[in-house]
């Protein structure tokens, strides 16, 4: 006993003219159009300040570049089976390799936030090196603690200045 199955054909979408990105190609257009416009006002124009419109013509197409790569990259066409990974179906054959790289990467990311939490979050650099020591807000700290040095005067002799923190 045989059973015929018929498949019919998957058509692809055609997209006719400019393809599916119309705007980014249209604005691309327009760009190029207004600086070769400009540019030849510069050249053309007997302008005194021709060099202005002869480069802002010049980077006024320069920036149409954007919108063509928009539109170019908009218009690629990619195979819905190379595009199963992007959509969180991983393959059978990347699930143990990619299952080791998450619980790394967890571990790791536990293992920072945990140093944070032990350290309460504070940590600031002292002259003598690193210290978790805080003092509290308003306390008045001299140049010469935070520099570990004092702040010398041309003509009045050594000067300490305090820093309110």
């Amino acid at each position: 006993m045989s059973t015929s199955v018929q498949v019919e054909p998957v058509m692809e979408r055609t997209y006719g003219g400019v393809g599916r990105c119309k705007c980014s190609f249209w604005f691309a257009v327009v760009h190029d159009i207004l600086g070769v416009f400009i540019m030849m006002v510069g050249v053309f124009g007997g302008l005194v300040v021709y060099d202005l419109f002869i480069y802002a013509g010049a980077i006024i197409i320069f920036l149409s570049l954007i919108w063509w790569v928009f539109w170019y990259s908009g218009n690629i066409d990619v195979p819905p089976e190379e595009l199963e990974d992007d959509v969180g179906m991983i393959k059978l054959k990347n699930r143990g390799l990619s299952r080791v790289v998450r619980r790394m990467s967890g571990r790791l990311s536990n293992g920072i936030r945990k140093s944070f939490r032990r350290n309460d979050g504070s940590f600031r650099e002292g002259p003598t090196g690193p210290s978790n020591t805080e003092q509290p807000p308003g306390t008045n700290t001299s140049l010469s603690i935070i520099y570990n040095s004092t702040v010398a005067s041309s003509s009045k002799g050594l000067v300490r200045e305090t820093l309110s923190i």
